[in-house]
């Protein structure tokens, strides 16, 4: 097991690596469609976005954090 001290950082890897291979697929599908060779091109798209979603996402999770503070509703007391 992980200690927790990196549940953050698994965190946004685990978010990186399945937004990426999601969001990688569907765009690659979308731009060229179903023809030969489109898993080797949709790895290839997949690695490149995972490079980058990793640390934007580490880089822009405590802006995001703070911003559903703001925009949730505290609980009443």
């Amino acid at each position: 097991m992980i200690d927790p001290k990196y549940s953050q950082l698994l965190f946004t890897f685990l978010m990186a690596l399945f937004m990426s291979g999601v969001m990688s697929l569907v765009i690659t599908l979308y731009n060229i469609g179903l023809i030969d060779g489109i898993v080797m091109i949709w790895l290839k798209a997949w690695l490149f976005a995972f490079i980058v979603a990793f640390p934007v996402i580490n880089l822009v999770l405590p802006l995001v954090r703070r911003l559903v503070a703001l925009l949730v509703k505290k609980p009443s007391s």
